[in-house]
């Protein structure tokens, strides 16, 4: 993939709607194309600038019985015509929002354009995790090697995998193991072991992370779901789930003490 059509799949990159192979093939372009990462950098930075910023507002009570009268009205429906209200200038109190709202977008792509180098490699892996679980849920990729059974799932990752990941059956802690599928995340194969806890889905993915000293766990929600992360002897692990994050913690908890 060239630089022109990684561009061309961008937002659909960033909205997480490109399948396994998109995503597989725009993130081997962004490991060897620093202007394109530094693109994705800004666009990630803007979207938060917007979030945390941009003014929402809400549609009028009234605006879907309007629409619903000019349509009945333009099909030969008796509904009556809305009167057209007679058009006059703003008066300096209406100019003053917009103004405001210019001058916030200004501000906001400012503000992105110097802070986009700023985005950590921490926070694009977050992204990947959190579009990697939701791929995995709405295309029903879920697993593709479903069992409950540790030594089934184990030996399948580690033969497909140049590790080993742990994989200990939390049924005893109300996390039975579902089963695992291959990932692809931060640029290289992933281990994605599938647990559930009710009617949710959990998923932990796991890869070598080369430092022996243990993490602490750290937490993030974005888009309605919790994610935990930590490091220990060597590997990254990642959960993302819907649970709540007192839920997810319990499992991460239960995960180390049982591996």
């Amino acid at each position: 993939m060239n630089c022109t059509e990684s561009r061309a799949h961008l937002h659909a990159y960033l909205d997480q709607e490109l399948d396994l192979p998109g995503v597989v093939a725009i993130d081997q372009h962004l490991a060897g194309c620093p202007a394109c990462k530094a693109l994705v950098a800004q666009q990630l930075a803007l979207r938060s600038g917007i979030r945390r910023h941009a003014e929402y507002h809400e549609e009028p009570a009234a605006l879907a019985d309007r629409i619903r009268a000019k349509i009945g009205a333009g099909a030969g429906d008796a509904s009556p015509r809305i009167p057209r209200p007679a058009w006059r200038w703003p008066s300096l109190g209406q100019w003053l929002p917009a103004g405001a709202a210019a001058a916030a977008a200004a501000v906001i792509s400012w503000t992105a354009a110097i802070q986009y180098a700023g985005v950590s490699a921490d926070q694009i892996v977050a992204e990947q995790v959190i579009a990697g679980h939701a791929r995995s849920v709405v295309t029903s990729r879920l697993v593709e090697v479903a069992s409950s059974d540790q030594h089934t799932v184990k030996p399948w990752l580690s033969s497909k995998l140049d590790f080993s990941p742990p994989v200990p059956d939390l049924a005893g802690a109300g996390y039975p193991l579902a089963g695992g599928r291959l990932d692809y995340l931060d640029r290289r194969p992933v281990a994605a072991l599938v647990y559930r806890h009710r009617q949710h889905v959990i998923n932990l993915f796991v890869w070598p992370d080369g430092k022996s000293a243990r993490g602490r766990p750290e937490a993030l929600a974005k888009n309605g779901y919790n994610v935990l992360r930590w490091t220990d002897a060597g590997m990254n692990f990642w959960a993302v789930s819907d649970v709540n994050a007192a839920e997810l913690k319990t499992f991460a908890e239960a995960y180390a003490s049982a591996k």
